[in-house]
């Protein structure tokens, strides 16, 4: 028997769309969150997909803050008396900059943007690049939690990996950080070249005794433009990737931590701050080579992106013309819906369905045919005002996400 559908559309929703036709798209805006692309490495890795260029021998960091300085200024128009929620430093590796530069870069921030009194900020660091002196002179300039990017504790997988750091680094890494915030994320990869699922599981045990608060696991993926993808390392199975998953499912959730996103765990109350906002469908101005920015007004939504080369964005944004702006565009409400519900359906707990309106300007009863085929599917919940996926749409979230393309 099929599952009866009830329809989620209330008298509300046509109250909205009757604000939506008098021009009217928000009542209020949503958070709004900070991001800050550094875009240098050591080397590049060759599984990563990111902005990331291999670092010249000395970093340009004071013609870097100039222009990073002038593209927050030119974007101060869009976000001008909004309160910023939190801030991400990404890369790249953002270690790579001195305790001065990282200093100056949070200086300078403040001095443009209302930064919440307790806003969580973040920073990306590589085991290769750590110094316990660095690490405590960055929280001394504000930041308060710091994204490890461990991949591996197998020395031999990091070799394939490509990385600058050994595990003996990685470890070193992590009490620094410890010592430094008193919040630190562990970033671990899964489904690695020629790897077993006892490897997986002792990479995970091995983080897990940190104590730390919050971890993010991804499963390798070869991206098209990769090293990787030219030259295709041999990957576990399907099967083997499926018992991967197991393990890291029961080992994580029995030291106590919960799964409240695809690729993020977290022990209660330590959730990033910066990626729920994301995952919210909330605001981030995006300022450096290649960021991205979503911004919200009463009347549309926008997205932007920056010119990715470090060299020619920091000329253009040295210009004052916008020049390193490479794209922008108003999201209509044929992108809507997918936007809203790629980023939402990523979360466990799924969100209330009045977010939505507050964050898109729609109405439920827009996207009613979109939500019915879900349900309909097996892969959609919708219980008291909560939309979330089902245990089969969380292992077949692309397929769930998808539904709602128009």
């Amino acid at each position: 028997m099929s599952q009866r559908i009830i329809p989620i559309a209330t008298q509300a929703d046509l109250v909205r769309a009757q604000q939506r036709s008098d021009g009217q798209r928000l009542t209020s805006l949503p958070p709004l969150s900070l991001y800050v692309h550094v875009p240098w490495c050591v080397k590049k890795c060759p599984y990563c997909d990111f902005n990331s260029h291999q670092s010249p021998e000395s970093l340009p960091e004071s013609a870097y803050l100039a222009a990073l300085t002038q593209d927050l200024d030119q974007a101060l128009p869009l976000i001008w008396g909004r309160q910023i929620h939190t801030v991400f430093i990404g890369g790249g590796t953002p270690s790579l900059l001195s305790a001065h530069a990282l200093d100056q870069m949070l200086a300078m921030i403040r001095a443009r943007l209302n930064l919440w009194p307790d806003a969580e900020i973040t920073l990306e660091a590589n085991p290769g690049t750590a110094e316990a002196s660095r690490f405590q002179s960055y929280a001394q300039s504000g930041v308060n939690r710091l994204s490890l990017g461990i991949q591996s504790f197998n020395d031999e997988q990091l070799k394939r990996l490509g990385r600058v750091h050994d595990a003996k680094q990685a470890r070193d890494a992590i009490e620094m950080a410890c010592a430094a915030v008193s919040r630190v994320n562990l970033d671990l990869m899964y489904g690695l070249p020629e790897q077993s699922t006892a490897e997986c599981k002792d990479d995970l045990r091995q983080a897990i005794a940190f104590g730390t608060e919050h971890l993010s696991l991804y499963q390798l993926t070869l991206e098209p433009q990769t090293v990787f993808a030219k030259y295709p390392p041999t990957l576990p199975d399907e099967s083997v990737i499926e018992q991967m998953e197991e393990a890291i499912d029961e080992l994580v959730v029995s030291a106590g931590w919960q799964r409240y996103e695809v690729s993020a765990y977290a022990k209660p109350d330590a959730q990033c701050r910066h990626n729920l906002n994301y995952w919210t469908f909330g605001d981030y101005l995006g300022i450096g080579p290649g960021a991205h920015s979503k911004i919200s007004f009463p009347d549309r939504i926008i997205r932007q992106a920056r010119t990715r080369n470090p060299e020619q964005w920091i000329q253009a944004a040295q210009r004052q013309d916008e020049s390193h702006i490479t794209e922008q565009r108003t999201l209509t409400d044929d992108d809507l819906p997918f936007e809203f519900f790629l980023n939402v359906l990523r979360l466990r707990n799924g969100v209330p369905l009045s977010l939505l309106t507050d964050h898109t300007g729609m109405s439920v009863a827009q996207v009613q045919p979109m939500v019915d085929k879900a349900r309909q599917k097996g892969l959609l919940s919708v219980d008291q005002g909560t939309i979330a996926p089902t245990a089969l749409g969380w292992r077949h979230l692309n397929e769930l996400q998808t539904l709602f393309l128009n």
